[in-house]
């Protein structure tokens, strides 16, 4: 860890906060010494006696001196004790961060406000960076199960192709699931790749003006393959929406929405399509007659390789639904999911006209 990215750099913004306190503790002991001087003179004076001129000063500087360095030693002792031991800790805490520990804190009670604002910056740092490591952690174990699996899977039908005794038909379909496992290597690294840029990027440079109906059309021609094979229907209402925007981003939504319905419904069943234009508001919406989803499923369903069918696991790799989320959110739009087990699922998205 960079200097500039630690810790350290709290303190400086603190610096002079505590530059400050140390100059207020230094003027009270200077006003609580002067105090003490002066009720040494009046007690003297109350006493009858009256030191001669030569004497004065000797006597009431040492009597300064001397409350100086008692005052000075209560105050510094409950300094140390209030700021010196949370900073001692707080060293260690920030040694632990160096060695990339991120699971420390420091307990700010007590202490001065300008120090409590130091250690409670440091604790929401560390505690961002512990989700950031744990968000890293899960994100590589995932990566490399999902990447593994079709792997694996290659390479066991691909020592099978090499026998000689293998029937035509066998072999056929060996070299059939080889494709279809390296198109979905395929897909994986191309949706973490652009899972990645769209994460990374805060706006959309590249817009145009399109019709948002003729594009979801075009979409659901081009996964005709797939419906065809379920025998789908589809029920198609939209009205003409003009919308300025990604049109290569907005089209691997619809790709992927229609592609999920198609890929949950039952052979014949029906997906339906509407899209209308209200109060200044854009509400398309694509509904199927599937399997639908519990409200665990629901819960984790824009989450990095989550997949809540283990039956439907090997067809996806579930990146494509946070994806579809992102590239709405860079779009300024929302999106919503209500499904029931065993009814169907509804994604609706919203945009602003």
């Amino acid at each position: 860890m960079s200097k500039d990215a630690s810790p350290y750099r709290f303190l400086k913004q603190k610096n002079g906060s505590l530059i400050r306190n140390i100059s207020i503790y230094v003027f009270l002991i200077i006003l609580a010494a002067g105090l003490i001087v002066l009720g040494t003179i009046l007690i003297l004076r109350k006493l009858g006696y009256f030191p001669s001129r030569s004497e004065a000063p000797f006597i009431y500087m040492t009597t300064f001196i001397i409350s100086s360095a008692l005052i000075g030693t209560v105050i510094s002792h409950i300094v140390a004790k209030r700021v010196l031991s949370p900073l001692s800790e707080f060293k260690k805490a920030i040694a632990e961060v160096e060695r990339g520990n991120f699971n420390v804190s420091v307990d700010s009670t007590g202490t001065p406000k300008a120090v409590a604002e130091v250690i409670d910056n440091f604790n929401r740092m560390t505690k961002e960076l512990a989700g950031t490591e744990m968000f890293r952690s899960d994100f590589i174990n995932s990566f490399s199960h999902e990447f593994k699996t079709p792997i694996v899977s290659i390479e066991g039908f691909a020592r099978r192709l090499k026998k000689d005794d293998l029937p035509e038909e066998k072999r056929r379909e060996y070299i059939d699931i080889i494709i279809s496992e390296s198109k979905r290597l395929t897909n994986l690294a191309t949706n973490i790749l652009m899972l990645n840029k769209f994460e990374n990027q805060e706006f959309i440079t590249e817009r145009d003006t399109f019709f948002i109906d003729e594009q979801i059309r075009s979409c659901v021609l081009l996964l005709e393959k797939q419906w065809s094979k379920k025998q789908l229907e589809f029920d198609i209402d939209m009205e003409q929406i003009e919308f300025f925007g990604n049109q290569e981003m907005l089209s691997q939504v619809w790709l992927n929405v229609i592609g999920n319905s198609i890929k949950f419904s039952g052979e014949g069943s029906l997906i339906t399509i509407r899209a209308s234009k209200h109060d200044g508001r854009i509400r398309i919406s694509i509904s199927d007659q599937g399997e639908g989803m519990d409200e665990q499923t629901l819960n984790h369903i824009f989450e990095r390789f989550y997949q809540g069918d283990s039956a439907h696991s090997s067809e996806g790799n579930g990146l494509g639904l946070p994806l579809v989320k992102r590239i709405i959110e860079l779009c300024g739009g929302t999106i919503r999911v209500e499904s029931e087990k065993g009814k169907g699922t509804v994604f609706t998205v919203f945009f602003d006209a």
